[in-house]
């Protein structure tokens, strides 16, 4: 079962260039990661300053992993975040089509 993570940024006044140049990187770095299925980001078309991040992973560990490598340290923790106004992050749980719960195995997949 793939473990999906989702996060909204919204960069500071002046920032908008900075954030998106921060994020590209840091996107490219992480698909290199081996737990990393997908990684992609958005920009809103109304806000420059407003991305929305779409990242999918094998397993909650990859993710762990990712979270915790250097990229996203000196990046996001030590960059980035100090150029956002809001940062929000919400997890999820690929869920099946042929009804099983998720986290369930699938007869199908």
């Amino acid at each position: 079962m793939t473990y999906v993570v989702t996060a909204t940024w919204r960069a500071k006044a002046g920032e908008e260039a900075a954030v998106l140049d921060l994020v590209r990187r840091v996107a490219i770095a992480s698909r290199q990661e081996p737990g990393c299925i997908l990684f992609r980001v958005h920009r809103s078309r109304s806000e420059a300053g407003a991305f929305f991040l779409y990242e999918e992973y094998v397993s909650e560990a990859a993710f762990l992993e990712h979270a915790a490598s250097d990229h996203v340290r000196t990046l996001v923790l030590e960059d980035a975040v100090n150029r956002l106004d809001a940062r929000h992050r919400e997890l999820f749980d690929v869920v099946p089509l042929d009804g099983a719960e998720p986290g369930a195995e699938s007869a199908t997949a």
